[in-house]
């Protein structure tokens, strides 16, 4: 069963959306602010320091089959629902108690946003009308990249004035807003995915306008598969490259560029800011030519941050202002896919928990590979060429799927 979103309607949709957004990065990033005092607080190694970042992300990438059957049982409303409840929990939970204690409610964060993570796609494919697909898409994106900032850049001094337990539960807040949001907004849900065979085109889509949308061929359904395998290959690419820059960037600048370790943060940092402008430039592209231009400008910027680091490091600046702009983008090309080969929501929450499994997979490996290539070689040459390597599989990946959807 789909609805048909109206136009007085779509405002909701997309305020329900910015406000899980929200919720789905910063949680993470928290910890980064405060690490020296969570590590003394609670005994930490660094090792187990690290896992509060790397945990959701290998969580990501593990708990997508569960985000899958949730949706499919339950429906994207009460997924989302269970998402930020999961948040909540987990927030509160890390904020509590010894080491052990923060780990599981870093574990409890992850599993939760991964079902947020497979459940927005949906909604967008379901409650979207066509011609906003990227533009929603794109503010979903930067949401979470403004999210994350504006806790970046506010849990140090709020753990200066209450303590780092208090300043990481404190943004748990936002989380509660949305929640309580979803909560009202899931009574009016429709009913739960129906699986792929059985449900009805989405009123979103070009199929819709017909009464009952034909069965594909096998030639259609293998044109799909062969679009989400590509996409599967560019979010590997984007999430490697992603997270290994946003690891190690702040201290190739330290070692590289003799920046105090304030300045050297403040500098990669602007590698998270540009992503807005990469989030809302897609949408704005794909509207005045085809997506798979938007994609090629992507994948041209995405290649300059590391050829640029290797080539002219001294202009460390505006290759992490290009970089930047690149990883906005393209999450949000990647995703504005899924609404363009998807017919139901069952399809769509399987193509963005195939895409989403393999991606944040690559995202778990990228940065423990780096810091290795740093360690073997003592430069940063090779961690910089991995990121390379990184940027040309999202440029295959999204050049040749974003060329095939814009024919579909």
């Amino acid at each position: 069963m789909t609805r048909a979103t109206g136009r007085s309607a779509l405002p909701w949709v997309i305020a329900g959306i910015v406000m899980v957004a929200l919720s789905l990065r910063a949680p993470i990033i928290a910890p980064t602010a405060v690490i020296a005092q969570i590590r003394e607080g609670t005994g930490l190694s660094a090792a187990g320091a690290g896992l509060l970042t790397g945990l959701p992300v290998l969580l990501f990438a593990v708990a997508t089959p569960l985000a899958t059957r949730t949706i499919r049982r339950y429906g994207p409303e009460t997924t989302v629902a269970l998402c930020l409840a999961g948040v909540l929990a987990g927030t509160l939970t890390r904020s509590a108690g010894p080491g052990v204690v923060v780990l599981a409610g870093t574990a409890l964060i992850g599993a939760a946003m991964t079902l947020g993570n497979i459940a927005v796609p949906v909604l967008i494919r379901r409650d979207v009308p066509w011609n906003k697909v990227s533009a929603v898409t794109g503010a979903y994106s930067a949401t979470m990249n403004v999210g994350s900032m504006a806790v970046l850049l506010g849990t140090a001094p709020l753990a200066g004035f209450a303590g780092w337990r208090w300043a990481i539960a404190a943004w748990s807040i936002i989380t509660a807003i949305g929640l309580g949001y979803w909560l009202v907004r899931r009574r009016s849900a429709p009913a739960a995915v129906a699986p792929p065979a059985a449900a009805a085109a989405s009123p979103a889509s070009p199929a819709a306008s017909a009464p009952h949308a034909p069965e594909w061929t096998a030639a259609q359904k293998a044109h799909t598969r062969r679009i989400v395998a590509l996409l599967v290959l560019a979010f590997c690419g984007q999430s490697a490259a992603y997270y290994a820059t946003t690891a190690w960037l702040p201290l190739m600048l330290t070692e590289t560029r003799g920046l105090a370790p304030a300045a050297s943060g403040a500098s990669a940092s602007l590698f998270q800011v540009a992503a807005i402008i990469g989030a809302f430039g897609v949408p704005l592209v794909a509207a005045r030519s085809r997506l798979w231009v938007a994609g090629a400008i992507l994948s041209g910027f995405w290649i300059i941050l590391p050829v640029g680091l290797l080539a002219a490091p001294q202009a460390f600046v505006l290759w992490s202002i290009i970089g930047g702009v690149a990883q906005g983008g393209g999450f949000t090309a990647i995703f504005s896919v899924i609404p363009r080969i998807s017919r139901t929501d069952g399809e769509a929450a399987f193509a963005s928990a195939r895409i989403q499994g393999g991606g944040y997979l690559a995202a778990t490996a990228a940065p423990p590979v780096a810091g290795w290539l740093n360690t073997l070689t003592g430069g940063w040459t090779a961690p910089l060429l991995l990121v390379l390597a990184s940027t040309l599989a999202f440029t295959v990946g999204t050049l040749i799927a974003t060329r095939l959807s814009d024919r579909a």
